[in-house]
């Protein structure tokens, strides 16, 4: 028991360690690529919807190619499937609950279409056939290169608010933004890994049903640098990066992962994840869409319905599944 107990409290040692890392990497990514939009005259957007985007996937990216290349195919999509409902209904739902975001109407109109559009494609061919294979992921990588385009196009030469102002001239050399989004990529990534461990570690210890572990925590561990960064841009008021984090990562997650996985050895879709958790994910996407109606504004009434909805998924895995 003693020995338990000790274990127990490394593991807990070790998941604030991982949120302190998460912390401080979110603040020096946040801070980079704010600066970073600004010397290149883009929108934060921009750079959420691409830069922190992809870059805070990269827990995504490693997990599911390793999965795929070890024959995990569970793991390698349902992290996936996972982190994107994630990514809708947490973390948009606490940055929402921190400071109400208003953001640019072709910002939730684009980049919604964008994400519906991914996670259409992926249904269409999970429905469609069990395996993706190269093909399938040459044709993923093919519409995010083409998504990235248009994007750069639009928001290139705007502001957060779609204006196109002068802006303050930056004093800092650009290797000082580079820098800082490098290492605030680096300690994300570093400090998800340890938190994840740690954090199944503590799981198993209460004997918590692995397959429960794999939809929760595997999916929310690697969604933390999104988390991170989204509510340390909520908190210095950035609704472009928070947002665009969100549904820039929505694509990358499926288009992007996929693709990278698709191409190294073919992927199979696991049933379980065709019958329920891809519908999931398609509801929390459309759930994007609704604040067009409402003034462009995402509120935190609308927060706390997003909060609510992760909570109703959650109660159904732990009661199907605990």
């Amino acid at each position: 028991m003693p020995a338990f107990e000790q274990i127990l409290a490394s593991d807990y040692t070790l998941i604030l360690a991982g949120l302190f890392l998460l912390a401080l990497g979110a603040e020096a990514l946040v801070h980079g690529s704010v600066s970073l939009a600004l010397r290149l005259r883009v929108s934060p957007l921009l750079v959420g919807i691409t830069i922190v985007a992809w870059g805070t996937s990269t827990p995504e990216l490693i997990v599911s190619v390793n999965a795929s290349m070890s024959g995990n195919y569970g793991i390698a999509v349902g992290n996936i499937v996972g982190s994107n409902i994630v990514n809708v209904l947490l973390i948009l739902g606490l940055a929402a609950l921190i400071s109400p975001i208003s953001i640019p109407r072709r910002a939730i109109g684009r980049d919604g279409l964008f994400a519906l559009a991914a996670a259409g494609l992926f249904i269409w061919l999970a429905l469609k056939q069990p395996i993706l294979g190269f093909n399938e992921g040459v044709l993923f990588l093919g519409v995010l290169a083409a998504m990235a385009v248009f994007a750069y196009g639009q928001e290139s030469g705007k502001t957060e608010e779609g204006e196109g102002p002068a802006l303050p001239e930056l004093k800092h050399p650009v290797l000082v933004d580079l820098m800082l989004i490098a290492t605030g990529l680096g300690l994300l990534v570093i400090g998800a890994d340890v938190l994840v461990h740690a954090s199944v570690s503590v799981a198993r210890g209460f004997g918590i049903s692995e397959t429960v572990i794999g939809l929760t925590l595997v999916a929310a561990g690697t969604s933390l640098p999104e988390l991170a960064t989204s509510v340390a841009a909520a908190l210095r008021g950035r609704a472009g990066i928070s947002v665009g984090n969100v549904t820039g990562s929505n694509v990358y997650n499926v288009l992007g992962i996929l693709g990278v996985a698709a191409l190294i050895a073919p992927v199979q879709i696991d049933p379980t994840i065709v019958k329920i958790d891809m519908w999931v994910m398609l509801a929390a996407t459309l759930l994007l869409f609704p604040p067009l109606l409402f003034g462009n504004r995402i509120g935190r009434l609308y927060g706390v319905v997003l909060l609510a909805g992760y909570g109703a998924y959650l109660a159904y895995l732990f009661t199907a599944h605990g």
